[in-house]
């Protein structure tokens, strides 16, 4: 396991860990070697088992969906554990807020460019998510990645991404707890406040 990988679960049965570009993957899925059975996500050309998911982290992301859905701005959609396409990897993110498009996506998963916020819940994940996610997201350049905490119940707010570099990461990190207020920052454009308290479980 390397380094860049030692929060994740890899499935080391594939060809002892050998890393898959995207396209590759899609080969993968399109010959149907891999389905959706298989329960993995391509994480920087590995392929990752996701974890299993509880009551706690399935309700919550219902309840951030009906909070984000009554203030969404036009133009944006909502998709909950959905593939979006990255250099290097193919997460599948509890929920991201994505630009609409006029094919619903149908054609090609969202890729960085069309993405304004990913959105993990974490419990078990949570090393996972601040580390290994989080840098995945920064060196793809999407500008905004909360994880709602549910260990120590907050919503963590990542913002400066750093891009394609040795070492991506997000440069600013906010936490929001009960009473606080969240901005939804979409594209450089704060849109309205969300409660951290209507977010959190």
């Amino acid at each position: 396991m390397t380094p860049q990988t030692a929060n994740l679960p890899l499935l080391g049965t594939l060809a002892g860990f050998r890393r898959f570009t995207v396209d590759e993957y899609h080969r993968l899925t399109e010959l149907g070697i891999l389905t959706e059975e298989d329960n993995l996500e391509l994480i920087e050309g590995y392929l990752v088992l996701k974890m299993p998911r509880n009551p706690p982290h399935d309700g919550t992301i219902h309840r951030v969906l009906k909070r984000l859905g009554k203030v969404l701005p036009s133009g944006w959609d909502v998709r909950i554990q959905s593939a979006i396409t990255l250099p290097d990897s193919e997460p599948e993110p509890d929920l991201a807020i994505v630009r609409e498009d006029p094919d619903g996506y149908t054609t090609r998963h969202p890729t960085a460019a069309d993405v304004g916020l990913v959105i993990e819940v974490a419990d078990s994940t949570l090393a996972g998510d601040r580390t290994d996610k989080a840098r995945i997201y920064a060196r793809a350049g999407i500008e905004c990645y909360w994880i709602i905490n549910l260990v120590d119940r907050q919503v963590e707010y990542y913002t400066s991404p750093s891009g394609p570099v040795a070492l991506p990461a997000y440069a600013q990190r906010q936490d929001y707890r009960p009473g606080d207020t969240i901005p939804l920052n979409l594209a450089g454009t704060v849109t309205v406040g969300l409660s951290a308290q209507d977010l959190l479980p």
